[in-house]
């Protein structure tokens, strides 16, 4: 297919997205559902924002790889993104690490999770390919992104952020010229490479690569046979191409998607039970840095048809409020106090309850008298009368995941498991 001079460069673009991740520091959270299928937001998932970046930027092929935990996943996709019509040029494809290749290997990195669906990809037509992670919260436009890539004719353009050198061990970091050409890709380096004109900041990997398919492909094809190869983009790939050809930095900054409240760019890693709850909590303040009510960039997802929040009782000490809180649909507030903190769908708090800095899952049930402090409360949970948590640290740590900095993860089978304990 020979690209299109007066098209939006998007229109010829599909974006793959990796969403295959164990997810494994975010602990239990992750044991029935991959890292890219875990709640966000009060209604969304966090793959949700890699998605609706890419509808929002006028991509519309798509394809999913998901291999870890994968049923929620894709269940979220088959309801939620199911508008795609073939008749209009439009797909997303669920692409499970499936044996395609041989019946020995699954996915064997992300590189591979590529080179096992080429055919798939050739049948797409398209000349571009925008390599995505799944499990990260961000608003951006590829468009920009993809022609800063035609416009420098790019081997490999990939998305940076601006991050403070000291921070920046923790990335993978570009040491680019005054051009933004990448001279090298350092992973998790312990002396990072200052940016030009600003030695304070580095540029790190984002974990977003736009591609010319005819190279991609080619270098896929060549690194499926080559046996030394871990077949991962950071590990083998990228390097490879800063070496032999031409790779360039993409600033965020510089495709950011910003409403008028936000006043620089956001994007974050919730790859922690910290993060995961800051990041939540943080959509509760005034002017919160992420702006989810943004109706020009919409974060898509599946919409529930619920009924609205509901709030009762108004006695002294037994008042249905919620203060500086998210309340999602189908939540009925009962004689509850709620303050600073973020429901999801279907959460049920009961007379004389607490919840202060809490991110609660969805169809999660408070019961009487509980007081919560600091926690996140998985999916489905339901709190027994009087349980009090986020004020005795040992007594947390004695039934629950407790963080070192004091969040509190509670699941229903830690609570299953207090309960048989003390009878």
């Amino acid at each position: 297919m020979q690209p299109k001079p007066n098209a939006r460069l998007s229109s010829q673009a599909m974006a793959f997205v990796l969403a295959g991740g164990r997810g494994s520091r975010l602990k239990e959270l992750t044991d029935f559902r991959a890292k890219p299928a875990v709640y966000f937001g009060g209604k969304t998932r966090i793959i949700d924002f890699a998605l609706s970046n890419a509808l929002n930027s006028g991509i519309r092929k798509m394809a999913i790889a998901t291999q870890y935990k994968a049923h929620s996943l894709i269940r979220h996709i088959q309801r939620g993104w199911g508008f795609f019509r073939a008749e209009r040029n439009e797909y997303l494809d669920v692409l499970p690490a499936s044996q395609r290749m041989d019946e020995v290997n699954w996915y064997r990195g992300t590189a591979d999770a590529i080179a096992q669906n080429i055919d798939i990809i050739d049948s797409y037509g398209i000349n571009y390919v925008v390599v995505l992670a799944g499990d990260h919260i961000y608003k951006m436009d590829y468009e920009v992104m993809l022609q800063q890539h035609v416009n420098s004719k790019a081997d490999v353009t990939i998305g940076c952020l601006t991050v403070p050198r000291a921070e920046a061990s923790a990335f993978g970091v570009m040491a680019v010229d005054d051009t933004l050409r990448i001279t090298q890709f350092l992973e998790k380096p312990k002396d990072p490479p200052g940016m030009p004109g600003d030695p304070t900041h580095a540029l790190a990997s984002m974990g977003i690569y736009v591609f010319d398919w005819k190279f991609l492909r080619a270098l896929l094809i060549e690194d499926m046979n080559n046996p030394n190869s871990t077949h991962d983009f950071g590990f083998d790939l990228i390097p490879a191409i800063v070496k032999g050809g031409k790779a360039m930095a993409h600033k965020f900054s510089d495709s950011c998607v910003k409403s008028g409240l936000e006043t620089e760019p956001y994007w974050r890693d919730v790859g922690t039970i910290d993060a995961f709850w800051q990041a939540n909590i943080d959509l509760t303040d005034f002017v919160p840095k992420l702006d989810i009510y943004d109706s020009s960039w919409p974060i898509w997802t599946y919409a529930e048809i619920v009924p609205p929040a509901k709030f009762i009782h108004d006695e002294d000490g037994r008042r249905g409020q919620a203060i500086s809180s998210l309340v999602s649909g189908d939540c009925i507030v009962s004689g509850s106090e709620v303050r600073n903190s973020l429901l999801f769908t279907g959460v049920r708090t009961h007379s004389y309850s607490a919840l202060e800095y809490v991110v609660a899952l969805p169809y999660v049930t408070v019961n009487r008298n509980a007081s919560l402090k600091n926690c996140v409360i998985d999916r489905g949970v339901i709190i027994p009368d009087g349980l009090v948590v986020g004020e005795d640290p040992e007594e947390d740590a004695k039934w629950f995941r407790r963080t070192e900095t004091g969040i509190v993860l509670v699941t229903q089978t830690m609570l299953d498991a207090r309960a048989a304990k003390l009878g």
